[in-house]
């Protein structure tokens, strides 16, 4: 009886490892691929929002809202991180 349960024991040592290495690990950004496009995103969200939010005002017309989407995309692209939308068009 000692002998099964110690040769048990010893598979379950054996085969627990095997087991959970069989098992596909968690996705995250790993690569400088998957944080670019992280960044991307976030700076669309970030765009996204800036208009919604210039739209919300009457202030702007929407070919201005638009302009503004636009510059913080393109901040976005070049500094490398989402810009807050505070900006103007005189970038350009």
């Amino acid at each position: 009886m000692k002998k099964a349960v110690g040769q048990l024991v010893a598979l379950a040592m054996i085969g627990v490892p095997l087991v959970l290495g069989a098992y596909p690990q968690t996705a995250q950004a790993q690569t400088n691929g998957m944080e670019r496009r992280d960044d991307r995103r976030d700076t669309r969200q970030t765009s996204r929002s800036v208009k919604q939010a210039c739209k919300a005002g009457d202030e702007k017309s929407r070919a201005e809202c638009r302009h503004t989407k636009r510059d913080v995309k393109q901040e976005g692209r070049h500094n490398g991180t989402p810009a807050n939308g505070t900006g103007t068009n005189a970038q350009r």
